[in-house]
């Protein structure tokens, strides 16, 4: 649990912010939010910068968001509730053939393009813990140059940019892909509602986050981020958004026709995504609302490593197969070469910045980064709005606040 900050490291904090959003005549970060929790609610929160490089209105705390893979936190709780109610069951393979059909008859791809039988099936629990098979093209050489010359766009919003052959078999191996779209595919057809309204009503009515979304109102629009995008000589330039279809709705078809991707679909304001991380600190009870969203054993089971036979899977050779949207990347997260873990929807390990060994978290692929601490009670989010994943300068700032945070608990 975070002490009050003494007025140094509140300071410490917001400069280290101010220094990297403010770089004379230097690219830098063009705005960024940090929001620091403990299991009581908000301890810390910043902002700093511009909304984009390509706008000279200041970045506030009530600026939204892309938070793009920070969205498959909130589609694990959704999941792991109607797990709570018996509604969907995480090692039933029948239950999810016959919610998505898709997914008994889909193949897996090998070198060459060559598609085969899967001798598998696939859970929910592998899902969840991206050991179904399903890759991502950014990521994932062969699968984009399967999917020429059209492409997979998993960003559109329609279910075809998901609608993609598996590239292991199930359970086999981990590799980040769009599993956690399908475990949102699958509690749509269980529930009967949009993805986005189960959450309203079930996650975030409940914790009081009014401004978060998978089709953003006109209100949350008028306060969105801009998107940058990082030249390889260091340089920003301003560029759309990858879910601009989200952004661009007309009409009340246009907005239930819009796929609500449970992978990367949420617009958010990073005070509210930060109550979800007190929630999951405080055991499943919001401590602003009061309000339980998960039994505690449930967070427990979240928080559990899924996957043990792959201690090193977040040390494999990723590719920047799509250089604009992922830097390649060697270890996703250096932690002294400790074994990693993976829960129900995110990484679990330690790291050099102070974190517990069981500590949660990912980050979105326009560097916006978020932890949850449970054994130091300690957590937050920082959200910038740089392509490609990987920046060197979102990376290096999200690092030193995490360490700050830290620092100030001993």
């Amino acid at each position: 649990m975070i002490p009050p900050l003494p007025a140094s490291v509140v300071s410490t904090l917001k400069s280290k912010i101010d220094t990297l959003c403010n770089i004379p005549n230097k690219p830098g970060i063009p705005g960024a939010v940090f929001v620091a929790v403990d299991k009581n609610g908000e301890r810390f929160a910043h902002a700093s910068g511009k909304r984009g490089v390509a706008s000279n209105e200041p970045m506030t705390l009530d600026s939204v968001f892309s938070i793009l893979s920070c969205t498959q936190l909130v589609t694990g709780i959704a999941c792991m509730q109607l797990v709570e109610q018996k509604v969907l069951r995480l090692d039933d393979a029948d239950q999810v053939e016959r919610l998505a059909p898709e997914l008994k008859d889909v193949k897996v791809l090998q070198g060459g393009g060559q598609l085969v039988e899967k001798t598998n099936r696939i859970t929910l629990r592998m899902l969840l813990s991206h050991t179904s098979g399903f890759g991502y093209t950014f990521s994932h050489e062969g699968l984009r140059d399967y999917s020429y010359p059209a492409g997979y766009d998993e960003f559109s919003g329609h279910i075809s940019g998901i609608s993609q052959p598996l590239v292991h078999q199930p359970s086999e191996a981990w590799r980040y892909g769009v599993g956690v779209d399908w475990a949102g595919i699958l509690l749509e057809r269980a529930t009967s509602l949009k993805l986005g309204d189960y959450m309203q009503k079930n996650i975030f009515e409940p914790l009081g986050i009014t401004e978060i979304s998978f089709a953003p109102s006109e209100q949350m629009k008028s306060k969105l981020a801009y998107m940058n995008q990082r030249a390889v000589d260091g340089t920003l330039s301003g560029r759309d958004h990858l879910l601009n279809r989200s952004l661009r709705l007309q009409s009340e078809d246009d907005a239930k026709a819009l796929f609500h991707s449970g992978g990367s679909g949420l617009f958010a304001q990073p005070r509210g995504f930060a109550k979800i991380i007190s929630t999951l600190l405080n055991d499943g009870i919001s401590p602003d609302t009061n309000r339980q969203i998960l039994q505690k054993e449930t967070v427990d089971q979240m928080f559990t490593n899924q996957i043990p036979q792959f201690p090193n899977f977040g040390r494999q050779p990723v590719a920047g197969a799509k250089p604009l949207l992922a830097n390649p990347s060697g270890d996703i997260y250096p932690n002294n070469n400790k074994p990693q873990g993976h829960g129900l929807s995110f990484m679990i390990t330690g790291g050099v910045t102070g974190r517990s060994d069981g500590t949660a978290g990912w980050a979105g692929l326009a560097n916006v980064f978020w932890w949850a601490d449970r054994e130091k009670e300690v957590g937050g989010i920082i959200a910038t709005q740089i392509l490609p994943l990987g920046d060197m300068d979102a990376t290096m700032l999200s690092a030193q606040l995490e360490a700050t945070v830290y620092a100030a608990l001993t």
